[in-house]
């Protein structure tokens, strides 16, 4: 039995919805619309040296030979499923997750923890994200490494410790503004919170323990949808973090952030923790119509 070892770039690509998608088109048309899906992806992997190692489920698993080559076949998986749609236009959505290192190499698949930390960082990444680590980070050229922002340190699954998780700015009109700021002085808020309330036009959403994150956008599968040019399709997370809450940015044009006591803060591509109350702008400074921005409160 032949074995080897190898550095390789290890991606998983996974279908979102589609157990929803086959309870509301019916199995037929749900399975042309899945095949339809991996076939986009897999094609997409080719130009980047890509190998398929297996289809599980509505799910691919692929290997490419550096962190370079799975960045770019991961942005353009990302954007042919955006862009083509199959012939009855219903929209198709993926998420992507991959990591660096080495791996052993069996019989045609692919074996070790770099493999398992892919499908982990897989696992974190939301509809129409693409996740990755610090290894593939620091394989990457300058100009890549532009397109990430690191959003979190995650607990994975059997590791002792904390890994760097970066969100890859995919999207081609996010790429044209996209800039990473000096990071702000974050405010201190040393008290335990455990419930923090948004509300956008009139409609309550709440984070809390059981509900610890909610992604604010234009996209449709956003939890709070907000219908403006200046908003990105994910445009920023707003989650609950070892008990404090945060704002964290992903857009293209930043999110402003205005306390209750009338200062404002601007992120692009960072993080700010909230305290007290205030107001979310998206993309926009104004503060002037009600119906543009989304109010919080912690309590």
């Amino acid at each position: 039995m032949s074995q080897q070892m190898e550095k390789l770039a290890v991606m998983f690509a996974d279908i979102c919805g589609s157990t929803a998608l086959y309870d509301s088109v019916g199995d037929t048309q749900a399975r042309h619309l899945t095949s339809w899906c991996i076939a986009t992806m897999t094609h997409e992997i080719i130009p980047f040296h890509g190998v398929l190692i297996k289809t599980i489920g509505d799910e691919i698993m692929c290997t490419f030979p550096s962190a370079e080559a799975a960045f770019n076949a991961a942005c353009a998986m990302q954007n042919a499923v955006q862009l083509k749609r199959p012939e009855n236009g219903i929209p198709m959505h993926i998420r992507v997750g991959f990591h660096y290192g080495d791996v052993l190499e069996e019989m045609g698949d692919v074996f070790g923890d770099t493999v398992n930390v892919a499908a982990r960082v897989a696992g974190l990444a939301r509809t129409d994200q693409i996740m990755t680590t610090q290894a593939v980070y620091d394989a990457l050229p300058m100009r890549l490494r532009n397109q990430t922002h690191q959003i979190m340190s995650a607990e994975l699954k059997g590791k002792q410790e904390k890994y760097p998780i970066f969100l890859v700015v995919w999207d081609e009109d996010d790429r044209q503004s996209t800039r990473f700021n000096a990071t702000l002085q974050k405010p201190r808020f040393e008290e335990k919170v455990y419930e923090l309330t948004l509300n956008y036009n009139g409609q309550l959403f709440t984070i809390n323990a059981n509900r610890r994150t909610m992604m604010l956008g234009r996209s449709d599968n956003c939890d709070i949808i907000v219908c403006n040019s200046f908003v990105s399709r994910q445009h920023a997370r707003v989650e609950l973090r070892f008990d404090k809450f945060l704002i964290v940015d992903q857009s293209t044009n930043g999110t402003y952030i205005r306390f209750n006591d009338g200062n404002v803060a601007h992120i692009t591509r960072e993080e700010i923790i909230l305290q007290g109350s205030g107001w979310f702008s998206l993309g926009q400074s104004s503060f002037e119509n009600p119906a543009e921005f989304i109010k919080f409160s912690i309590a």
